[in-house]
Formats: structure tokens, sequence, C-alpha cells
């Protein structure tokens, strides 16, 4: 027998809405730089200067391999990051950010502050950072 429980009250779909809420908003922020999300999770990713092989990068901004091969080479042809084949592993080619990735980076994650303060101003500090245990909580129990 089929659940009669409307699709909006399953946790799947309460979490996928919850981000497509909150990518549409990011979006509309980072429309003036020119910048889709998926080009900030990573540059944010890049940002500390190690260096990713791209199935790291895949699996930390949550893209798969085509749209992060599509993304990184427009990136490379914007002059936001490159490629360098790693020293210890002559196969393998790692992902830096340039310096005008970094100051992209620097501009885009004040907007996204400034996201997560409108979000912890009209949900609540105090549930906001809730929220975030949760969530961090779930995603640890579910790996």
């Amino acid at each position: 027998m089929a659940s009669s429980k409307p699709i909006t009250t399953h946790l799947a779909y309460l979490l996928a809405q919850a981000n497509r809420e909150i990518n549409r908003q990011l979006d509309a922020r980072f429309r003036k730089e020119g910048v889709p999300v998926e080009q900030w999770r990573i540059l944010k990713v890049l940002s500390d200067g190690k260096g990713h092989s791209m199935g790291e990068l895949a699996e930390a901004v949550l893209l798969n391999h085509p749209t992060l091969t599509k993304m990184i080479d427009r990136m490379v042809s914007d002059s936001l990051v490159y490629r360098v084949q790693d020293a210890d592993d002559r196969r393998k080619v790692l992902m830096f950010s340039s310096d005008r990735g970094k100051a992209l980076t620097q501009r885009l994650n004040s907007l996204a502050l400034h996201q997560e303060a409108f979000i912890a101003e009209n949900y609540g500090d105090k549930a906001t950072a809730e929220l975030k245990r949760l969530l961090e909580g779930l995603i640890e129990k579910a790996n």
C-alpha cells in the first residue's frame, strides 16, 4: 500500500527544497560577479593552496566529473584556476587557484557570509547553528 503522505513531508524533499532555495539566493548574490554557485565552491576548495586532483575536487564540490571538467576548462580560460602536473604522480593533474581566482574567492566569500548572516537573522542565530550541527551529523552518519 502506497503512503498517502505528500512529498513535501519527506526529509529528502525538504532538504532538496532548502538546497534549491539557498542556491537560488546565492546565485542572485553571485550574479553581479558573473559566477555560478558551483564555481564559488570550486574556488573555495582551491583556496587552501594545496592543489587538488579532479577526483578530490569533484567529491568536495558535489559535481560529477564531466560537469566539473567543463567548469574547470571555462575557469582556466578565465584565468581563475590553473593545472599543474603532480610531481609525485605524473599521471595526476592538480588544480590551483590563480591570483585572480583568489581575489574573486574573497569577494564571493564575503557575499556568501552575507547570505549566511541573512539566514541567521531571519531564522535565528541559535536555530541556524543547530541546523548546521544537525545537517553535519546527518551527513556524517550517512557516510
